[in-house]
């Protein structure tokens, strides 16, 4: 989690991330104004949310805004996770009137925002207790806002501790690329519908690409991607070794990160903090029985501090929302105390910060309590997913495009950066 997010350099310092995991956000302001009746009866409010039966937080706020609203009725807008973005897009293209639009992540906030399909809330933002609502810049655009925060995410690594530990793998602090590729080598075994991967990649560019920005300080709008190449060459070779999923089969199945790790079919993942919900849910439902613990984020060799990257998630107002007053009350109770405690209360870090203790967010039944788990939550820095400039979303696309043929293995890792490189210099940057 981060304090304050350059939208410029996409660079931030970790103060107290552990303290930031807002369990206990009683003492924070930001709350009073999402709490008062909606009036007049009954009122449905749409939002659109992806994979809701396996995204516990959504309803954890919709419960919570229904509660401090009586008579108003959230209706989610459910979407496949992998399909949302397209969706999205498509929708508020075609004019589509769902009056509040979750935003993903930063990249598809550029998009909407820079074509007019969403609404001014800078009055909004100016009435959060915006020096405790972190991510908030990376949201503003000029003056103006047309979004708020309500969570906080960074990526880390999540690991099967039975499995580690029949491989005589123990992880003391943050494993360098070298030892996550030999880790997962190790951790590999089995064959067809036994096969355990030692790690699992999903099938985001993220996965390389932002980890690469993050740990060598390199742009992803700058139309040089050299800085790319290690981590594609781990990545292209472990799954050509068969210690990672494929990413044409991830990609053919679908198939979900959740139930890789949740099932024991992965040893190792990098994923965000997100995820941690979505374990706890289902360890609590009994869909799970991982044994499960964190660690901090793989670093590149000599590293001496721990750096990842991360994005804030939000709500923003559909432009063509005609509940559009009810909908940015949504958004401010989301962002601030009331929505902090609802999410914060199914393992989810809010983007609502407060100097409470980690031990509260830690306490919640089926938390990993061991010293490295809690150390993963104290990153030296986070970087910003994806810079946000009128260039992210081209620059996005085209980065995607190569990704996706490098990992099917279309392209050659050389090949690919340098179809990046030409590509966004003479589509997007001339």
């Amino acid at each position: 989690m981060r304090t304050a997010i350059s939208s410029v350099s996409g660079h931030v310092k970790i103060i107290g991330v552990a303290a930031a995991l807002a369990l206990g956000v009683a003492a924070c302001g930001g709350g009073g104004a999402g709490a008062p009746s909606a009036g007049g009866g009954s009122t449905t409010l749409s939002v659109t949310v992806w994979n809701l039966a396996k995204t516990p937080e959504f309803t954890a706020l919709f419960q919570a805004f229904e509660k401090a609203n009586p008579g108003v009725t959230v209706k989610p807008v459910d979407i496949l996770a992998d399909d949302y973005p397209e969706k999205v897009t498509t929708m508020l293209a075609g004019g589509d009137k769902t009056d509040v639009i979750t935003m993903k992540n930063v990249t598809d906030y550029s998009r909407y925002s820079s074509r007019g399909q969403l609404l001014d809330i800078t009055d909004v933002a100016a009435s959060a207790d915006t020096a405790k609502l972190a991510g908030l810049d990376a949201f503003k655009v000029g003056d103006t806002y047309f979004a708020l925060p309500y969570r906080q995410d960074f990526w880390l690594l999540y690991y099967n501790k039975g499995l580690l530990a029949k491989a005589g793998i123990t992880l003391d602090g943050a494993p360098t690329w070298d030892d996550y590729a030999k880790y997962a080598q190790q951790l590999s075994s089995g064959e067809g519908n036994d096969k355990v991967y030692g790690t699992y990649h999903h099938t985001w560019r993220s996965v390389i690409q932002a980890v690469s920005a993050a740990q060598t300080g390199g742009d992803q709008l700058g139309g040089d991607y050299t800085f790319f190449t290690d981590q594609y060459t781990m990545a292209v070779g472990l799954q050509k070794s068969g210690a990672a999923l494929d990413f044409g089969t991830a990609t053919a199945q679908q198939a979900d990160y959740r139930t890789m790790f949740g099932t024991g079919k992965t040893a190792m993942m990098p994923m965000g903090t997100w995820y941690i919900s979505g374990i706890l849910e289902s360890k609590k439902k009994g869909e799970s029985d991982v044994d499960w613990a964190l660690a901090p984020m793989p670093q590149r060799p000599g590293s001496a501090e721990v750096v990842t990257f991360g994005s804030p998630t939000a709500f923003a107002v559909n432009k063509r929302s005609e509940s559009a007053d009810l909908a940015k009350k949504f958004v401010q109770f989301a962002a601030g105390k009331a929505g902090a405690e609802a999410i914060a209360q199914v393992g989810v870090v809010p983007a609502l910060q407060d100097p409470a203790i980690t031990q509260a967010y830690f306490a919640l039944p089926g938390m990993p309590s061991d010293e490295l788990s809690k150390k993963a939550f104290a990153p030296d820095k986070v970087v910003l997913e994806m810079p946000v400039s009128d260039k992210t979303s081209d620059v996005d696309t085209i980065l995607n495009e190569e990704h996706q043929l490098i990992m099917v293995e279309d392209k050659s890792i050389a090949d690919g950066i340098r179809s990046m490189n030409e590509r966004v210099t003479k589509e997007v940057l001339n």
